[in-house]
């Protein structure tokens, strides 16, 4: 028997989701489910819910709840990693409103920019603890990291903390049957071939052709222009647009993406927030709808002994059966640059096509993206850096300077308006940040 781990299992619906297909998994045989969360409450319904999915489904896996996280990780050969460190109340929702205050409007705000920055701030000494334990209790464990900002935090894992680790996002699952349904193109989902590759949430279709080896790049175009999928576009307008001034379209939605760039949103052309139907504030609305529908759904989740599980298109539980039999599963995974992008920085985090097996996960060379691509990248790359840069040293310095290199928050503040964004931002936060001098 072996053990997985989840941290972060008050996650309910995403525990659901990942450990339901490991459940469903037969080629694992017996395992151990170590849940564990600060939060006692949702980790309880965690674990009922586990239960009742591996007793339904005759599961072999023994689900076993742990507050004390070094017992949780003893012994683990997988850890799962989906915390949020602060919560959307109080630290997601400062992340939003205190940047309102000096005019700066964001979406998501947990990947890039000042929300992401932050973000990343707050989880990475929670992550040092975390490493610290694995170093006695699981040294050889792969770290399988879900938690946003993906790519500061995986290269940090990586880099500083020295952990096996590869980070997973769906967005690349989802890219080609998303842009194909937008134009029609739904009979051809099954049978497209692709190749991916760039950073998180921002990783480029580089390479879309049908069963008989055809480009379809130029009928996706040639679609995306003709006007009769405007309605089935509307939800990914600003992806659509990059694709044609920059030639490729890319993983991450279009709310993500207007926040990646300096181009979407901007105080002075009021007008493309309509033009683009860009989703300002989008991920607190998200986290309010979801609130309110857990409280609905609780009963659903946790109380139902004939709960059903379908298979998610999540890759943890296709890695750990890949390395557990050996059967090769290919995925794309978050790693480190080791020369898989040439013409990224070498100490980046790059999302990449990933072969895995007993082996572990081996990432995919790719040689050079088209320049252009690889300069958007870069301007991303350029904030994941040196935020990373200021965890490790603790010097606000390094803040200071992943802030002003951030593409969106460059476009509408002054230094030294981001600067004193920044200084709110800590003291907002002092509860949940080390000491940066």
């Amino acid at each position: 028997m072996f053990k997985i781990t989840f941290l972060g299992a008050g996650s309910t619906v995403f525990a659901k989701n990942v450990l339901g297909d490991c459940i469903l998994t037969p080629e694992l045989g017996e395992f151990e489910i170590a849940l564990y969360d600060i939060d006692r409450e949702r980790l309880n319904d965690s674990e009922l819910m586990l239960k009742n999915i591996n007793k339904k489904y005759a599961g072999k896996a023994t689900v076993v709840s742990y507050t004390d996280r070094k017992a949780a990780l003893q012994g683990a050969e997988f850890v799962v990693n989906a915390i949020q460190v602060g919560g959307y109340k109080p630290c997601t929702v400062t992340d939003f409103e205190i940047p309102k205050k000096y005019g700066l409007r964001q979406t998501i705000a947990d990947t890039l920019g000042i929300g992401g920055i932050f973000r990343a701030l707050r989880t990475i000494p929670v992550l040092e603890g975390v490493a610290e334990d694995m170093r006695t209790c699981c040294p050889r464990a792969l770290f399988i990291n879900y938690t946003n900002p993906m790519a500061i935090l995986t290269g940090y894992l990586i880099r500083e903390l020295k952990l096996n680790t590869v980070g997973l996002c769906h967005s690349v699952q989802v890219c080609v049957e998303g842009l194909y349904k937008s134009l029609g193109l739904e009979d051809k989902i099954a049978s497209a071939k692709s190749k991916i590759a760039g950073i998180n949430h921002q990783a480029w279709l580089l390479e879309i052709e049908d069963e008989n080896g055809n480009d379809m790049y130029p009928e996706i175009k040639r679609r995306s222009l003709s006007g009769e999928y405007e309605k089935e576009m509307s939800w990914d307008l600003v992806r659509h647009d990059m694709m044609h001034r920059f030639g490729y379209y890319n993983t991450e939605s279009s709310e993500h993406t207007a926040e990646y760039n300096p181009y979407f949103i901007k105080s002075r052309y009021p007008e493309l927030i309509d033009r683009y139907k860009i989703p300002l504030d989008e991920y607190p609305r998200r986290c309010e709808k979801q609130i309110a529908e857990w409280i609905k759904r609780r009963e659903e989740l946790v109380s139902n002994q004939d709960i059903e599980h379908v298979r998610s298109r999540e890759f943890a539980a296709p890695i750990i059966r890949a390395m557990k039999s050996d059967i090769p599963y290919k995925i794309n995974g978050n790693v480190l640059n080791t020369g898989l992008i040439t013409n990224l920085p070498r100490e980046a985090c790059v999302e990449v096509p990933c072969m895995v097996d007993r082996n572990g996960v081996n990432p995919c060379y790719i040689g050079d993206l088209p320049q252009q691509l690889a300069a958007l990248n870069r301007t991303n790359i350029n904030v994941q850096l040196l935020t990373i840069e200021a965890a490790r040293t603790r010097k606000k310095e390094a803040v200071y300077q992943a802030a002003y290199l951030d593409p969106h928050t460059a476009a509408e503040l002054s230094l030294d308006d981001i600067r004193s964004l920044c200084d709110d931002l800590f003291e907002a936060h002092k509860d949940w940040l080390p000491e940066y001098h």
